[in-house]
């Protein structure tokens, strides 16, 4: 029997279809009944057959019609994702094949990385790319010729430098080379990273440092523009020599060998995978496989989505910030003790009072791993280099991890904070006694439990990230019968920094959801205009709490909105209008910590004796 596999909002849904003559309308309906079926309040989406939605392949995002028949546009096991009108869970559909990014080595950021993972762009090489690629390349085939002893071309690797290779044995000593190395543990990689992944080692290898050839180049193009990735397990890298073991992997699949997937065949052997696609399996030349698999790639690729989904929670914590002040009638002059004049209080609390303080060092600190993560991507880190216009090549330590290592445990220490001083706040809204709303922001205390436990989990999650937030940069172990004696460990860095920003994202959806409840106590008053806004959103996908419900669907709802940024394309508008009226000598793109400040007052640091 035909299976096609649906992706509804976060999962995935296998849909059985006895008839192929049934339409794309069926499939959808079937497919949303199976994902209400065990959702409280059907998760949200009308019930019944009036539920507008339209639907896409994955593989190549073609818009599927409504009205023709599964037969004629799906194949069996077909991947299908499907978008509810005005649901702002659904992906935003791309109405046309994705248009190409030009890679060149030299000019590719952390944002165009995170979108090629999402498969927003194909790739090709400039030609300037493509020339000096090959010039690297015949550089490699002279030594090649002329019996030339080099490390990695014509040697063994590591302890095994010294032992010269016969050229007979060239390519067997590349393959070895990647089928050994190939040796990660745990879960693999998810489609999106393992894309980041392989863009990244093309950009570099564009570079035309590491004596790749244009075919080899060529293929691993071929294969990213058809989503054919590599199984590459999450762990085994100690960030020097590079990422090894998830290039290896990476490389094994290219190679034919191991596990590959794309949207058209699901997992399966990796030359069935390049087959289905008409592709074939890359052959390696001499250097080829340590030109694969030497360099910070796996690094690098978690990092900027780290660094990126850092800078899209950093400036919406602002947002919720101020949407906590509000509910807690804080002010905006934080020194004047006027401002409370009709209550007992005379300053604010910390966690409002110091927002502007710990959100902006947090900011400054993303900006700092930006630059530095922005740099990495389009640097050569591969060894031996390959000098084409000087004929030389040079044994270096440019694929040493230390770099994004000790900027990701930056990273991961900094954004905690937001998640830190978030939950002190959702502590406040919580607590009748600093609030003045009810306990745990419902009504019919006793009965109904509220917040009590979203604060609890709030507060798990803060104490997992004090954990995490433990440098992995500082440590080092020897490996390679210590001719690798000082590693990076940036691996776990960059893992576990992408870990702590999740944790920071759930914490303030659970403010967002807290102050928003708070709004539901304090009506018929209005905050500000931007500020309802935000609520508005929050309420398109949460409803108020009335009384005890399944808690889980909203935290991840609102986690959605501020992951999408939602949130800040919500407010920006008025945040632009802000700086542009008030503080007209404010940079664009600078960093502003929204409706925590008076205008005249703008953020900055003021050290108190």
């Amino acid at each position: 029997m035909p299976r096609f596999t649906v992706h509804i909002r976060d999962e995935w849904l296998a849909v059985p279809c006895r008839d192929i003559t049934n339409t794309i309308r069926w499939l959808g309906q079937e497919a949303l009944k199976r994902y209400m079926k065990n959702k409280p309040d059907n998760g949200g989406i009308p019930a019944g057959k009036d539920t507008r939605f339209s639907m896409r392949r994955c593989q190549g995002l073609g818009l599927l019609d409504a009205d023709d028949t599964v037969e004629d546009v799906l194949e069996d096991n077909d991947f299908v994702e499907l978008a509810i009108e005005g649901d702002t869970m659904s992906p935003d559909f791309i109405p046309c094949e994705p248009g190409y990014l030009s890679l060149d080595g030299n000019s590719l950021t952390a944002n165009d990385l995170v979108n090629l993972g999402r498969g927003l762009y194909k790739i090709k090489l400039t030609g300037e790319a493509e020339r000096k690629v090959v010039q690297s390349r015949e550089l490699l085939d002279t030594i090649v010729k002329e019996n030339k002893v080099v490390y990695g071309i014509t040697t063994g690797f590591g302890k095994f430098a010294r032992t010269v290779i016969t050229v007979n044995k060239l390519k067997e000593l590349q393959e070895n080379l990647v089928r050994s190395h190939s040796a990660g543990v745990g879960n693999p990689l998810s489609p999106e990273r393992t894309r980041m992944l392989l863009a990244l080692r093309i950009n570099v290898l564009a570079k035309g440092y590491s004596g790749i050839s244009l075919e080899t180049l060529h293929a691993m193009i071929q294969a990213f523009n058809a989503s054919c990735l590599s199984f590459v397990p999450e762990k085994g890298t100690v960030g020097a020599s590079g990422d090894l073991a998830p290039l290896a992997h990476l490389a094994l699949g290219l190679m034919g060998e191991g596990k590959m997937w794309s949207p058209k065949s699901g997992w399966a052997d990796a030359k069935y995978v390049l087959e289905a696609h008409g592709l074939k399996p890359i052959s390696l030349k001499p250097k080829e496989g340590i030109a694969l698999i030497n360099g910070t790639q796996m690094i690098t690729s978690l990092g900027a989505e780290a660094v990126e989904r850092a800078q899209a929670i950093a400036r919406q914590a602002d947002i919720i910030a101020a949407l906590t002040l509000e509910v807690l009638k804080g002010t905006t002059k934080a020194f004047d003790s006027e401002s409370h004049r009709f209550c007992d209080r005379v300053q604010d609390a910390y966690t409002m009072r110091c927002c502007p303080q710990v959100h902006g060092i947090t900011i400054d600190t993303i900006n700092f791993v930006h630059n530095i993560i922005n740099t990495e991507i389009n640097s050569a880190t591969d060894n031996p280099m390959v000098f084409a216009e000087r004929g030389e090549t040079i044994s270096g330590g440019n694929f040493h991890g230390e770099y994004p290592a000790k900027a990701l445990d930056f990273l991961a220490i900094a954004v905690h904070e937001l998640a830190s001083i978030s939950e002190r706040r959702i502590e406040r809204l919580c607590n009748p006694s600093l609030s003045e709303l009810p306990a745990f922001l419902v009504n019919e205390g006793g009965l109904n439990s509220g917040f009590m436990i979203a604060h609890c989990t709030a507060a798990s999650l803060v104490s997992e990230n004090k954990v995490l937030c433990h440098p992995s940069s500082v440590d080092s172990l020897s490996t390679s019968a210590a001719t690798e004696d000082h590693v990076s460990m940036g691996g776990w860095a960059a893992r576990k920094a992408l870990r702590v920003i999740e944790h920071v994202e759930q914490i303030l959806a659970i403010e967002l959801l807290a102050a928003c409840q708070g709004i539901e106590f304090l009506r018929p008053l209005r905050t500000t205009t931007p500020l309802e806004k935000v609520y508005e959103l929050v309420r398109s996908v949460v409803k108020p709490w009335i009384k005890d419900r399944f808690m889980s669907p909203d935290i991840e709802a609102v986690h959605r909105l501020l992951i999408d940024q939602k949130v800040w394309n919500v407010a920006k508008p008025y945040i632009d209008k802000y700086q542009t009226e008030y503080i007209p000598e404010s940079r664009p793109g600078s960093p502003t910590a929204f409706s925590l400040e008076s205008p005249a007052s703008p953020r900055k640091r003021v050290r108190h004796e």
